[in-house]
């Protein structure tokens, strides 16, 4: 079983897909990477969602994602003494510790001392999704006064987003801490990390992950943005988030942002994930609008490794549909010849590293002996990342006798893994790709196909062998 596409589905789990049908349909509709967003449920949900999958894993014979995406440092208000308030523009407000004082028109708790430790005059508060913005006028360690500047009701508990300032927070809580903790005895494949301001985030949570997993840094702060190349450098994959992307930045600025961070991310080798909103009219109807099917295309056209459902397939009334008509448009997408003229448009020069070198070898060497499959074999999945970069017209198929690097390459653009044993030689290694690549219908008797390894085999990251091979 293979997918008859390049780009990858990740799919948010939830409500929706209570059980195990469910969930298998999802699968079998096109997921290849199952997210668990730890904003909600419990911790018995999550690891009963994960013992499904992994059945669902071996029944069907093929390796499957997981993705831990942690809630990170969400911050948001008290409560009010009567109910919803409206706030009007030009009136004062203001926001302090007084957490056992419910709030009213005039003021509100704001649980978050960090905040008034970095705040500036004349920076932006940002409550409710962006739909009331406050300007502050002073502040102390204790309270802020801000004056409304867009106004509109406020309710309980809604969430603050400070887009001018570094707020000197950890990307982790004690929550994101329990969780993790709990995740990594799940044998999850890829941890999500939120609100990732500075690359000392990623590094933070490397140091508690070690390789038990892969660290996605999940760009949604203009933070972020301005140590994008630094944070992108030491993390293993990328997420654009342009939920709260887009609530800390103009509107206007997202898309062009987003092309950045893929354009880098394609660079620099890391897989990037483009998410939130993409089919979000699923969540109530059938089918999409015209404009979020242009909007995957898109990031289809950009050479994304994959597109992420949220509230699509975790609460929506229409899960499996949603990743159906993803699949399809990802299909339809990368069936048009301007699909191909944009990826090797946006091509990046290889890196200076054997295996870089290697990685573009494969390419040429595919192209011009009109390979059928490209295969990689892979202990740790290196290999595999530095083939699906160079975004070849061969599919590829990732070897590996690692049955956690075969899941953690669910994620990759084009990699279709497959699980073998510990090869002793080169020529071992040539009649089980030989044998994979007939077995998983890439190929047959007489087709040449293209095997990159490293020697000695086992040694992580020395890619360092190209062969061609006939069947």
């Amino acid at each position: 079983m293979h997918r008859q596409r390049k780009a990858k589905i990740v799919a948010t789990l939830g409500p929706a897909t209570p059980d195990r049908a469910g969930i298998e349909a999802l699968f079998t509709a096109g997921v290849d990477v199952f997210r668990l967003n730890f904003s909600h449920g419990v911790h018995a949900d999550h690891q009963a969602r994960v013992a499904m999958i992994r059945d669902i894993e071996r029944e069907h014979g093929r390796p499957i994602g997981i993705l831990l995406d942690l809630q990170g440092p969400k911050l948001r208000i008290g409560t009010f003494a009567d109910g919803p308030v409206r706030l009007e523009p030009g009136e004062p407000f203001v926001l302090d510790l007084q957490c056992e004082v419910p709030g009213s028109v005039k003021r509100v708790a704001l649980p978050h001392p960090e905040i008034f430790a970095a705040l500036t005059d004349g920076c932006d508060l940002l409550l409710d999704d962006g739909r009331i913005r406050l300007r502050v006028e002073s502040h102390d360690d204790q309270s802020v006064l801000t004056r409304v500047v867009t106004g509109g009701m406020l309710s309980d508990r809604k969430g603050v987003n400070v887009p001018d300032v570094v707020l000197p927070l950890s990307a982790m809580t004690d929550k994101d801490r329990e969780d993790l903790t709990f995740g990594l005895t799940l044998d999850i494949d890829w941890v999500a990390l939120s609100f990732v301001q500075r690359p000392e985030d990623i590094l933070q949570i490397k140091e508690i992950v070690g390789d038990k997993a892969g660290i996605v840094a999940k760009l949604e702060k203009p933070a972020a943005i301005n140590q994008l190349d630094a944070i992108v450098e030491v993390s293993d994959a990328i997420m654009v988030a342009r939920g709260d992307l887009g609530v800390e930045m103009p509107a206007e600025q997202v898309p062009v942002i987003q092309r950045r961070i893929i354009r880098l991310a394609r660079r620099l080798g890391r897989p990037v994930i483009v998410a939130t909103q993409m089919l979000d009219s699923m969540v109530a109807a059938p089918v999409p609008t015209r404009a979020e099917a242009s909007d995957v295309a898109a990031a289809i056209y950009d050479g994304v490794d994959a597109v992420m459902l949220s509230a699509e397939s975790a609460s929506g009334q229409y899960p499996v549909e949603a990743v159906a008509m993803m699949d399809r448009i990802i299909r339809q997408t990368e069936s048009d010849p301007y699909y191909r003229q944009t990826v090797d448009a946006a091509h990046a020069p290889s890196g200076c590293s054997a295996p870089d070198a290697i990685g573009a070898a494969m390419r040429t060497v595919s192209q011009a002996m009109n390979s059928r499959v490209a295969i990689a074999y892979t202990t740790t999945g290196h290999s595999a990342l530095h083939m699906a970069r160079e975004r070849p017209q061969t599919p590829i198929i990732g070897m590996t006798p690692r049955l956690h690097t075969a899941r953690r390459m669910a994620l990759l653009w084009g990699i279709h893994a497959v699980l073998s044993h510990d090869v002793a030689d080169v020529n071992e290694m040539t009649d089980f790709a030989c044998l994979a690549a007939c077995k998983e219908g890439f190929a047959q008797k007489g087709d040449v196909i293209v095997i990159t390894a490293g020697l000695p085999f086992g040694t992580p990251g020395a890619t360092n062998l190209l062969r061609i091979a006939e069947i």
